[in-house]
C-alpha cells in the first residue's frame, strides 16, 4: 500500500507563489504516473499538472505557463511551484499516484479514475 501526503498548502495574495509537496511511502514499480489535482467547491475534480516515470509532463491550458510539476526521485517526492496564482486557482489540492507495469496513455493522464492512490489534500486560498 502506497500512502501519499501533501503539504505546503495555504493562503497567498494574487500574483503570489506556493510550492505543494506530495511525499510517497514507497514507489513499487519503476514506471509510475504521477499528477496533481484540484477540487474547488461544488466543482468536480480537475486535473491540473501530470508527470510519468521518463519525466513528461503534462498541464491544463488553465496553469500551463504558471506551475510547474517536478519530483526528487531520491526522496520519493513530487512538487508543484505555482506562481502567479489567481483567485480561480483557490481550492484542494491532491496529488495522485498510479504504478506500473501498465502505460498509461496523455490523453487520460487527467482522469482521476485513472490513479489508484491519492492524498488527503491540502488546501490553497489565493484572496484578494
Amino acid at each position: 500500500q502506497v500512502r501519499l501526503e501533501e503539504s505546503g498548502g495555504g493562503s497567498v495574495q494574487p500574483e503570489g507563489s506556493m510550492r505543494l509537496s506530495c511525499a510517497a511511502s514507497s514507489y513499487p514499480y519503476s514506471r509510475y504516473f504521477l499528477a496533481w489535482f484540484r477540487q474547488a467547491p461544488g466543482k468536480q475534480r480537475e486535473g491540473v499538472a501530470a508527470l510519468d516515470s521518463e519525466g513528461t509532463t503534462n498541464y491544463s491550458n488553465s496553469v500551463e505557463g504558471r506551475f510547474t510539476i517536478s519530483e526528487d526521485k531520491a526522496k520519493n517526492t513530487l512538487y508543484m511551484d505555482m506562481n502567479n496564482l489567481k483567485p480561480e486557482d483557490t481550492a484542494t489540492y491532491y496529488c495522485a499516484a498510479q504504478f506500473g507495469p501498465g502505460w498509461l496513455g496523455r490523453n487520460r493522464r487527467f482522469f482521476p479514475n485513472k490513479y489508484t492512490y491519492w492524498g488527503k489534500g491540502t488546501m490553497v486560498t489565493v484572496y484578494s
